[in-house]
């Protein structure tokens, strides 16, 4: 056992539960003090292994992940409009191995909870005391008929997953003609990134209206009656760029016809209840569920697609040591309709509840009483941002929406009766803060 007191722990936790500046005590031991492999190396698994290390230097970290290069779908959608270069998005897994973590590119194809082993697609075998799972999302193509991953790989892209889709998709705006129609189609929730399809269609329709396309139109297709910040994108979109009839942007909401059920690929057409949509640009986003592996090993135990975890620690409740963060979770009031969103500072926030709780548990100290956070911005237009957090906290074994603290940018200022506009400059600095925030999420990960 390192030495490693209460006091050192507690001063140690508060710091990484305000993701701030950490002070560690030094690992000098030469063997493990346990091992823990964490499978996914996105926005959870990078920061759930960084934590470890930070937080107990003698804890033996391995972390699996396919790719050699993360890109973060947050404010991937302004790749897509060309304000960013994908670079900006992107971070490796150096930092991770200057902090003692094992890096192992390769894809898990097998979780065995009761040999405690995770199995790589090279037939190596990882033996773990503790799991982290964090995979991400997998697409559930089939939902809609006539849409296959080729298709969704090569014309209709999702680019839900940031990458070479991201940029087919940018391709494809850049190559559409004046008049021409975006069509985004919006599963039914929930799904990754709420607030994303709406910001999306925003910085769709800025590019056309500065890219010579003021006639073009952009068209949701929602499986949804409602969406995460409504009145602020609806704001939004009505003064940068026109909102409903006559407008560049058009919402149709799940119960006038917003379904997308099919799609013929051949005729750039989707197929609702009760209409077809023809579209120059398609830009499907499937049915979620949780990613693959975490199906496979028996985790995926809520409406057989996403993970029940435990609140205090986010151990699975399907199989013991084994913590399931990030999207493949579910958690949040869920009998209030309130659940944890799917975004990147949820995963990171899980990602440190589930470091503090082990350390705590292999040195022998009391659990931690986990706050879960959430910031999430948006940028509907140049200058133009807006954000919302969002805290939970954990009473009798149950997530409990913390109400103080939690947020959203406003509307207008003033009252109900006598609205005053918000001044330009707040939304030019939320605008300027998610820049920071994304900036500081990818090294709270990866450096």
């Amino acid at each position: 056992m390192h030495s490693f007191d209460r006091r050192s722990f507690i001063k140690t936790l508060s710091a990484a539960a305000g993701a701030s500046i950490l002070t560690v005590p030094q690992s000098r031991a030469a063997t493990p003090k346990a091992r823990v492999v964490v499978v996914g190396g996105g926005y959870g698994g990078a920061t759930a292994a960084r934590y470890l290390r930070l937080l107990d230097p003698g804890i033996e970290v391995t972390l699996i992940e396919r790719g050699t290069l993360y890109t973060s779908c947050p404010l991937s959608n302004e790749v897509i409009s060309g304000v960013r270069d994908i670079k900006t998005l992107q971070a490796g897994y150096g930092g991770l191995g200057r902090r003692g973590v094992k890096v192992v590119h390769n894809e898990v194809t097998q979780i065995d909870p009761v040999k405690k082993a995770v199995t790589t697609a090279d037939g190596n075998v990882f033996a773990y005391d503790a799991l982290v799972v964090s995979p991400g999302v997998d697409f559930n193509y089939p939902a809609i008929q006539g849409l296959t991953q080729e298709i969704s790989e090569n014309q209709i892209p999702h680019a839900w997953k940031a990458g070479p889709q991201t940029l087919l998709l940018k391709k494809q705006l850049e190559a559409m003609p004046d008049g021409g129609r975006f069509i985004i189609a919006v599963p039914k929730a929930p799904f990754r990134c709420p607030p994303g399809p709406y910001e999306r269609a925003a910085q769709v329709a800025m590019h056309c209206l500065h890219h010579g396309k003021k006639k073009a139109k952009v068209l949701i297709l929602d499986s949804n009656d409602a969406f995460s910040k409504k009145p602020l994108f609806e704001q939004a979109w009505k003064t940068l760029y026109g909102y409903g009839e006559g407008g560049m942007i058009e919402w149709v909401p799940g119960a006038k016809g917003g379904i997308v059920e099919g799609v013929d690929a051949g005729a750039m057409t989707c197929l609702t209840t009760f209409d077809q949509h023809k579209g120059d640009v398609i830009n499907i986003i499937p049915p979620h569920r949780a990613g693959k592996i975490a199906i496979d090993a028996g985790l995926a135990n809520f409406k057989g697609a996403w993970c029940a975890v435990k609140p205090e620690n986010m151990e699975s409740t399907a199989h013991n040591d084994i913590y399931v963060i990030g999207d493949s979770c579910v958690g949040g009031e869920l009998a209030t309709g309130n659940p944890f969103p799917k975004s990147a500072h949820m995963a990171g926030s899980q990602a440190k509840i589930v470091a503090a709780s082990l350390v705590a548990k292999l040195n022998g100290l009391p659990p931690p009483k986990p706050i879960y956070t959430n910031a999430c911005y948006s940028v509907a237009g140049h200058d133009w941002g807006f954000s919302v957090v969002v805290l939970f906290r954990v009473e009798n074994n149950q997530w409990v929406y913390v109400k103080e603290g939690s947020g959203i940018s406003p509307v207008t200022f003033g009252t109900k009766e006598k609205p005053i506009p918000v001044p330009r400059a707040y939304r030019k600095m939320e605008a300027e803060y998610a820049d920071g925030w994304l900036r500081n999420i990818l090294a709270d990960a990866f450096s």
